[in-house]
């Protein structure tokens, strides 16, 4: 069964940057998209980044400006770094890896990885 990696959560000062990182435990390919969603206390999970196998990257209005979803094919790694972090960024952070394995499509989800920001 194919697990995704996560790295990178914590706790950091508002202002402050964390960089987060996933991977999948066996290595696929035809990985189609990447992306990183979050859910925060009391709300719906949503998407905050994702990035397409041609580098693509589509992000929340909340996050524009502050943060980059990045992929390395060869590792089948993504990354999202956050700068300028916010209290309201606070969340547990879920990877996804979405993609196709002969004709079988795959979706995949990580277990998560706590965001805390504040002072």
């Amino acid at each position: 069964q194919v697990q995704l990696v996560e790295s990178g959560g914590g706790k950091v000062q508002p202002g402050g940057s964390l960089r987060l990182s996933c991977t999948p435990s066996v290595k696929r390919f035809n990985i189609y998209f990447m992306s990183w969603y979050r859910l925060a206390p009391g709300k719906q999970r949503d998407m905050v980044a994702t990035i397409t196998s041609r580098g693509s990257a589509n992000y929340a209005d909340s996050v524009k400006g502050r943060f980059t979803i990045s992929r390395d094919n060869a590792e089948n790694t993504v990354y999202l770094q956050m700068n300028s972090l916010k209290p309201e960024d606070t969340a547990v952070y879920y990877c996804r890896v979405q993609g196709q394995l002969y004709e079988t499509e795959y979706d995949y989800w990580g277990q998560g990885t706590q965001v805390t920001v504040s002072t």
